[in-house]
């Protein structure tokens, strides 16, 4: 190491003189060898940079197609989502019509059936008191033909309309139509209900049209060709739903944790129901129903016929004291049975039976498609299954547990439960 000698410093005073002398001692540096690297090296080095960069490029685009590939999907279902959507709302729009159409018929056939009933009515009353005036004024020496002219068309007239208003039935037209209308409105929430808590699937589609086209089938709009019979042989319920294929045979095993809301003992509980429906509340309208059918069919009977022989006997009234008092009476008579039948509405009240013992129908085909699904993520929850079906019933869950209990020990015991399965009709 080389020292470098400063130059002296000298200070300088009046008394004395002071000399310093200062080295500085600086290090000496290291001996660095920089080597250049071979072109060989060189080109290996660049060779693996262009590498690397090519597999990060080629991981990149990778990404980017499984990226492009799952919006691709992901589109696709929302497109296909969309779509369903969209032609359940057309079904929604459909059904609304419906709602309204039922609803404007179901009124104007039953103005038809108070219109039709006070016109009969006043015309067969004013045709019984022409043909009385012309009885109590009939002498030997007068004639009473205008009278007993005008009776005689009156009574014709009135034995028409009431042969047509029979054969409609109007009173039963218009409940027809108020329960379309009260059905066509519950599948309108149902499928609002489903669009507001999950996407609608292709299934849901099917099954809302389905019900939709037995709705229609089962409540025409139409008079000609396409309405009801009124006078049926026997008594049918109604049966307004698409009908279901269940599979019959063993169930899954209840050991599986998830059975969604399933177990045996609903299972069991279910078919008591059906058992109790099947028994008591389908029996006891079918025997109503057969009940009104009968007396509706001797009033529908009974009306022309009083009201014909009234018009038969009008032109003789006069000529003899028996055609007098037949005319009148049968024509107060058919004003009485006309009034009873359709101011009763008795072809209401029958087709009142119909919807009801098809509503049973409805729950238990429900209930036993329902069981005999074999896979329980097909079926609808057990416990909510079970809500519905005690809210349709009229009862809580307490006292549809109840009716499956009785049900299963009168079974035991070889009797039948003294109660019925519904509580609310």
């Amino acid at each position: 190491m080389s020292a470098l000698q400063a130059s002296s410093l000298i200070l300088s005073s009046s008394s004395s003189r002071v000399t310093i002398n200062g080295a500085i001692h600086v290090p000496k540096l290291p001996n660095v060898r920089f080597t250049v690297p071979k072109k060989s090296s060189l080109n290996l080095t660049k060779q693996m940079v262009i590498e690397e960069l090519n597999n990060l490029k080629q991981g990149f685009n990778t990404q980017n197609d499984d990226v492009y590939s799952n919006n691709n999907n992901n589109n696709a279902n929302t497109s296909t989502s969309l779509t369903v959507t969209a032609q359940l709302y057309a079904i929604l729009e459909a059904v609304n019509d419906r709602v309204e159409m039922h609803d404007n018929i179901g009124q104007q056939r039953d103005n038809w059936n108070k219109l039709l009933l006070n016109s009969i009515n006043m015309i067969t009353l004013t045709a019984t008191t022409i043909a009385g005036v012309a009885a109590a004024t009939a002498s030997p020496g007068t004639s009473s033909l205008a009278l007993n002219v005008s009776s005689t068309l009156l009574f014709s007239a009135a034995a028409g309309m009431v042969l047509v208003m029979n054969k409609l039935q109007p009173s039963q037209l218009a409940e027809e139509q108020r329960n379309a209308s009260r059905l066509f409105r519950q599948i309108k929430t149902q499928i609002e209900t489903d669009i507001a808590l999950r996407s609608p699937t292709k299934y849901d589609l099917k099954k809302y049209m389905d019900k939709v086209l037995s709705l229609d089938k089962a409540y025409p709009l139409p008079l000609l060709g396409a309405m009801l019979e009124k006078f049926p042989q026997k008594y049918e319920a109604s049966n307004w739903w698409p009908s279901k294929k269940s599979q019959k045979g063993q169930n899954e095993s209840f050991q599986q944790e998830n059975n969604n809301g399933w177990n045996e003992s609903l299972e069991k509980e279910m078919r008591e129901v059906i058992e109790v429906v099947k028994t008591k509340d389908r029996v006891d309208y079918e025997r109503l129903g057969n009940l009104v059918l009968k007396i509706n069919k001797a009033l529908a009977i009974s009306g022309p016929l009083l009201t014909g022989i009234a018009a038969v006997s009008s032109p003789f009234v006069g000529h003899g004291s028996w055609a007098g008092v037949l005319a009148v009476t049968a024509g107060a008579l058919a004003t009485a049975v006309n009034g009873f039948q359709h101011g009763g509405q008795i072809g209401m009240v029958f087709e009142l039976y119909r919807n009801c013992g098809g509503a049973f129908k409805h729950i238990e085909d429900e209930i036993e498609a329902t069981i005999g699904e074999e896979e329980f993520e097909k079926r609808e929850n057990g416990e909510l299954f079970q809500v519905k079906l005690a809210l349709k019933l009229g009862r809580s869950l307490s006292q549809l547990k109840e009716l499956s209990a009785k049900s299963a020990s009168a079974r035991l015991n070889g009797t039948t439960i003294d109660e019925f399965a519904s509580k609310l009709i």
